[in-house]
């Protein structure tokens, strides 16, 4: 056909038999897309499937009713006859506009050719829709180095898509094996291609997914991983051909597998405009580009976060890594250990929460003024964004402490009162117990346990305050529980302190053993999945609640929490407005202190029942460090 786009770079494979012809058409650098035809009475609903679920399925183009072209896609594309009919040498063939090989008819048990659906005077009452391809990307990975392993393959998973109208199924997914040390580069290349799927939907153990076997695939071969691969999986759009099985239509056409819509967009761009032309929202702006961080090994878990999103929340550990009380804390410093920590607290459902140190061991309470601020602080953000909480305490404390979790709902600095446990040592499968429902390990009720200023055990089973005094007798066996969670896939640990005897520390023990005073006696021996390091432990946790809010308007992040369906665009600002007020702030903060001293509760390095915390003032020093971290957080502008 005169003045169709030429088929350079363009590569034909075939295989014919009596019933059935496949053939398979990349074209380097232009879009490709998958088809569905659809009865008109059908077609809204299916539009507004695509839209809820948009990377499965990325809408280029909705046809009117009837209607065989596609202009915005290719200019003289009449989807009626434009089918296989190639004979070789291929070489004679100069122009092409695109390749259908072959449209399977969807009904009760028949598959048939677009021949059927062009006669029988019913394509009047048709709808065609043309969705992205992942073939669409696949050059770009190439060109960036990544190896292309996979064959065309598809998986279901127990990942329900958002229904619309009689459409509903789970999501289907295409696995490709990635070397952990090109995770990036996929990425960002895939999230530069919206409108062929965009960038990956998981990261790691397909178990996560609900897939139970990898080689076994419901589409497809099953793509065998080499030793340092990593398996990456996208949404895939044979999404669509299971949304249309599980509405039972009477009449529904797709595409071969494998085969093709070739247009005229060039990859890593959208549609000309128009007004029946949709696409996902995209930012190409380089710090929206997501980047790959490693959560877990058991069960492997990957997670991404734009790079504005991260540099931000590295600004929020470079401000609670100040030291004004001169304590070296400096000296324990691990970079990203705030950001992996927010990234795993947001992927989880269930969170419990530890807190008290009892230096004061010659004052009722013994209790310090670090420690419960922040844990509180966590715990506002962690229930706004909809996780369950708990609070984990020493016997001895429990009524105190459920005193100040009432008396900071009642002055608003809590929205709701937070379950309040304590743990003792039962016995060898306590902690399993505590841990998981009916001591099974594969049914956890908490999904991360966080210590902020948590007393740590020590190498000889002591604990030890900074002046290396034992304060066992006060301390329930709280670390019991982060080390039965190192044998329990799927629960994460974080330890946040300020002096290297706090529970989690432990994984910096060599450190604090060698740079701490009196560090290799007091120093922890517990370790925790991250420790994060501040100047006051306090500013941890504020740092944790904002680096979850950060991530919360973190438009790539949060396309990976959902697998890439549901809505796109940025929230309504009256719930942004909501997040917002669920963040620390300097009236908040210096609301719980005043509620701590009133309790009796006093400064960790001097004593002192007054407005500090490790003999630093409320104002100027916590307030200012308290402002900064709003400033860094405030100022994320993504919606």
């Amino acid at each position: 056909r005169s003045g169709l786009r030429s088929l350079q770079n363009c590569s034909v494979d075939y295989n014919t038999s009596p019933d059935f012809c496949v053939c398979v058409c990349v074209c380097s650098g232009y879009q490709q897309a998958n088809v569905v035809i659809l009865p008109s009475h059908l077609a809204d609903d299916f539009e507004a499937f695509c839209h809820r679920n948009p990377a499965p399925l990325p809408l280029l183009y909705r046809s009117q009713s009837g209607e065989t072209s596609c202009p915005p896609l290719a200019k003289h594309a009449d989807i009626r006859t434009c089918v296989s009919r190639v004979s070789s040498p291929f070489s004679q063939l100069t122009h092409f506009v695109f390749f259908i090989s072959w449209l399977h008819f969807v009904s009760s048990s028949c598959s048939r050719n677009t021949s059927e659906a062009s006669s029988g005077g019913s394509w009047s009452d048709m709808v065609c829709f043309y969705l992205g391809c992942s073939f669409g990307f696949e050059g770009s990975m190439k060109k960036a180095g990544v190896p292309v392993r996979n064959v065309e393959q598809g998986t279901n998973t127990a990942v329900p898509c958002v229904p619309a109208g009689v459409f509903c199924c789970p999501l289907v997914v295409t696995m490709r094996p990635v070397p952990a040390a090109m995770l990036d580069a996929t990425v960002e290349v895939t999230h530069l291609n919206p409108l062929a799927h965009g960038a990956p939907v998981h990261i790691g153990d397909p178990a996560l997914l609900g897939i139970p076997d990898l080689s076994r695939p419901d589409y497809g071969d099953g793509v065998e991983l080499q030793p340092g691969d990593v398996p990456v999986f996208w949404a895939c759009g044979v999404t669509a051909i299971e949304a249309i099985l599980s509405s039972k239509p009477s009449l529904a056409f797709s595409h071969s597998p494998g085969c093709m819509f070739l247009t005229d967009v060039p990859d890593s761009s959208s549609p000309p405009p128009s007004d029946t032309v949709h696409s996902p929202t995209s930012d190409h702006s380089l710090d929206l580009i997501p980047r790959s961080f490693l959560l877990s090994q058991n069960p492997l878990l990957y997670s991404l976060a734009s790079q504005r999103a991260i540099e931000r929340i590295r600004q929020l550990e470079t401000i609670i890594g100040e030291d004004p009380g001169q304590r070296g804390i400096r000296a324990l410093f691990l970079q990203d250990e705030l950001l992996r920590s927010c990234l795993s607290l947001s992927h989880a459902v269930s969170v419990a929460i530890t807190t008290g140190f009892p230096t004061h061991y010659q004052h009722s309470p013994p209790d310090e003024t670090d420690g419960p601020p922040g844990a509180i602080a966590m715990a506002t953000m962690l229930l706004s964004l909809g996780k369950q909480v708990t609070m984990v305490t020493d016997k001895r404390g429990l009524d105190m402490n459920r005193a100040i979790i009432d008396e900071a709902v009642r002055t608003g600095v809590l929205k709701t009162a937070v379950p309040l446990v304590t743990f003792e040592d039962g016995g060898p499968d306590s902690a399993l117990h505590f841990l998981c429902h009916h001591g099974d390990r594969s049914k956890p009720r908490y999904d991360h346990l966080v210590a902020i200023e948590r007393s740590g055990r020590a190498g000889d089973g002591n604990y030890y305050n900074m002046r290396g005094i034992n304060i066992k007798h006060l301390v329930d066996p709280i670390d019991d529980l982060f080390i039965a969670a190192q044998e329990i896939p799927g629960i994460s640990t974080t330890g946040i302190g300020d002096g290297g005897n706090e529970l989690g520390m432990g994984k910096l023990k060599e450190k604090v053993s060698t740079l701490m005073p009196k560090g290799s006696l007091i120093a922890c021996d517990v370790p925790a999945d991250f420790a994060v390091t501040a100047g006051v432990s306090n500013w941890g946790g504020y740092a944790v609640a904002c680096g979850l809010y950060l991530l919360h308007t973190c438009p790539a992040h949060q396309r990976y929490l959902r697998r890439g369906l549901g809505a796109e665009q940025g929230a309504p600002r009256d719930q942004l407005q909501d997040w917002t007020a669920n963040l620390p702030s300097v009236e908040k903060e210096e609301s719980i202190l005043s509620t701590l001293v009133s309790f009796g509760i006093r400064s960790g390095k001097t004593g002192n029942l007054a407005m500090e915390v490790d003999g630093l003032t409320f104002h100027p020093t916590h307030s200012d460090i308290i402002s900064r971290l709003l400033e860094v957080t405030r100022g994320s502008n993504y919606c």
